[in-house]
């Protein structure tokens, strides 16, 4: 299997998990879904060297992660 195809489904299912995450209506597993996809497309900007994509894809996770510690902490503190 050509390594590109690899890359490119791994960036499809990112798209996948995000989308997910969009219309999911619980919070927590919409932001494991926005980790989980940012991740996969984190790794397909990766390989397509693209530096934009790289840092919007970090800040895209970092923010996701964020939310679900946020969402944790108040539902603990209830």
């Amino acid at each position: 299997m050509d390594l590109s195809l690899i890359f490119k489904i791994i960036g499809a299912v990112g798209l996948i998990f995000i989308t997910c995450g969009v219309v999911n209506k619980n919070r927590v597993t919409q932001d494991w879904l926005y980790i989980i996809g940012g991740i996969c497309l984190e790794t397909y900007s990766i390989y397509l060297k693209d530096p934009i994509f790289i840092i919007l894809q970090i800040v895209f996770t970092i923010a996701a992660i964020y939310d679900l510690i946020q969402v944790k902490r108040k539902v603990g503190s209830k």
